[in-house]
């Protein structure tokens, strides 16, 4: 994931280069997006298959396209961001790094049998080992 003060393409660099530097040799990313415009330019599109990475945005209005994505930014809404406010732009991202280490480590998801995403994740690649 990449934060950023705004969404331009400066962010997507850095998340595109943040996924070359974790992608291991011969993963199919997906990468789900909004419909925002930075993803919608041609250069996001030839940076992301020149990595390999599988692109999928829902349609407007349409949020059952990738529900599970979806589902995520909708329990991140409600649990992070209703009702809160921030002094500061480093403060919030303080915060929403902690709420990503927590979602991915320790929330637990029923779709997953009550895992963690990471300890899902060491599941399925035990299974494939």
């Amino acid at each position: 994931y990449s934060i950023s003060r705004h969404p331009d393409w400066a962010q997507q660099a850095d998340l595109l280069a943040g996924l070359a530097d974790a992608l291991p040799a011969g993963a199919v990313p997906l990468l789900h997006s909004d419909q925002g415009w930075q993803y919608q330019q041609p250069a996001w599109a030839r940076a992301c298959a020149r990595m390999g990475i599988v692109r999928s945005m829902s349609r407007k209005g349409n949020c059952l396209d990738n529900a599970a994505t979806e589902q995520v930014f909708g329990h991140l809404k409600d649990e992070f961001f209703r009702g809160r406010q921030w002094a500061d732009y480093e403060s919030f991202k303080r915060d929403l790094e902690g709420y990503i280490r927590y979602w991915n480590s320790t929330r637990c998801q029923a779709a997953v049998g009550g895992m963690s995403p990471d300890r899902y994740e060491q599941a399925l690649l035990a299974l494939a080992g």
